[in-house]
């Protein structure tokens, strides 16, 4: 299902800047707004957006303070900031270029994804609302919606990836939106996106998808019609493991409300780590291709090593959401979770046995990380709730980085004889 809600021949100023034939004007490529799309002018004539670093802002005269003020009272565009709570003009800079990305009329950008998520939905729904979730969700995720969501009177219901029955029959009258996220975190499940929208437009309802593992140039979930799209910046966005922050991109009609909330509570980011996600924007075309390159070579590798159980990474044909991601996906990220034969001290000694990866937790960086999702994400639980949430002892999250693959591979070969 397309998405209408921008005119197909809605272009920005940023996209118009690129176009060769001006009698004949084309929508530019991804790359090329993650180099380019969003940039502001700025006094100095920089190529890179200059870092403002203060908390506040100063007004000519008391007529300059009455103008901005109106303009802010009606609505009407600002082209300035008067407190870093509300506005910062590095951070419009890498608001712009988020929201080019993903095809959106606005983004608002937060100190992390979980802000993000918990800031959106708390600006959203009241009590006495009901949301509908996805099982596959982040861990943290899940927890918020059904754990700190309830001490607020909001209700929450978990039901099946693409289980159509399950998810129209969680619909209830107080139902407001619905959530998911795809790829999922560990297991790179799909959402149906022409599912998932169908249906919340038959019951008027807003849906939220959280497309970190995806980025724009695999997936962009507004082409299909979602309303909200959620990355955590934190990972491919920025990609060099070098700072925190979240996104949410969509329509302003539905962000306005969000970034007057956002001003209110203190939920913001901050200019120099604004300035870092541009910079690290201008190669997410470049990295993107390499981390879905490297991520396949090596799935199939796993694949077909007979010391793995099985690999979960959508592009194989034994993955469950194979054939959406033949209809919906352009690529699958970096993500390649795999099980290893054996029980959790044979996974452990692979692990311990590899010498390119880093042990570490998140994902989406230049550099290889691995870990043990039982011990290092779940650890407080008990085995038997592990396991009903699929995450089992010998289950291995391994992030693809941008290294060579063959010495990625080698690497793997090596210590897969450890099982």
């Amino acid at each position: 299902m397309a998405n209408n809600h921008l005119p197909s021949d809605t272009l920005t100023l940023s996209e118009e800047i690129f176009v060769a034939d001006l009698s004949a004007p084309r929508k530019a490529g991804d790359s090329t707004q993650a180099v380019h799309s969003g940039r502001l002018e700025n006094p100095y004539h920089s190529i890179t957006e200059p870092l403002v670093s203060t908390a506040t802002f100063t007004f000519e005269n008391t007529q300059a303070v009455n103008e901005y003020m109106r303009s802010k009272l009606w609505g009407e565009p600002l082209g300035r900031s008067e407190y870093g709570r509300y506005g910062n003009p590095t951070i419009t800079a890498a608001e712009a270029r988020l929201a080019a990305l993903e095809g959106a009329e606005e983004a608002v950008l937060f100190a992390s994804g979980m802000q993000a998520i918990s800031t959106l939905l708390l600006s959203l729904l009241s009590a006495g609302d009901h949301l509908v979730i996805t099982e596959n969700l982040y861990r943290k995720t899940r927890q918020f919606c059904t754990s700190t969501l309830q001490r607020y009177g909001i209700a929450c219901t978990v039901v099946p990836m693409n289980d159509e029955n399950a998810l129209r029959q969680a619909i209830q009258p107080n139902t407001r939106l619905l959530f998911s996220e795809s790829p999922t975190n560990p297991h790179n499940r799909l959402l149906d996106i022409e599912q998932f929208v169908t249906i919340a437009y038959e019951h008027h309802l807003l849906t939220v998808v959280d497309s970190t593992f995806a980025t724009p140039f695999n997936l962009r979930p507004l082409e299909w019609g979602v309303d909200l799209v959620i990355h955590s910046a934190t990972k491919y966005l920025s990609g060099h493991n070098d700072l925190l922050a979240g996104v949410v991109a969509g329509r302003h009609e539905l962000l306005a409300g969000l970034r007057e909330f956002q001003g209110i509570v203190g939920a913001i980011s901050d200019a120099y780590v604004a300035s870092l996600l541009i910079r690290g924007l201008k190669t997410l075309g470049l990295r993107i291709q390499r981390h879905n390159e490297n991520a396949q070579r090596i799935a199939e590798f796993l694949a077909a090593h007979p010391a793995v159980e099985r690999v979960w990474y959508p592009s194989l044909p034994s993955h469950p959401d194979y054939a959406i991601g033949l209809r919906q996906y352009k690529g699958f990220g970096g993500v390649v979770s795999f099980t290893v034969k054996g029980d959790g001290a044979s996974t452990a000694r692979v692990l311990d046995a590899l010498q390119i990866p880093l042990l570490a937790v998140s994902l989406g960086g230049t550099e290889s990380l691995v870990s043990q999702p039982a011990v290092i994400s779940y650890y407080e639980l008990s085995r038997q709730e592990r396991r009903a949430l699929g995450i089992d002892d010998n289950l291995i999250r391994y992030s693809v980085g941008i290294e060579d693959a063959a010495d990625l591979i080698a690497d793997l070969e090596q210590a897969l004889q450890k099982v």
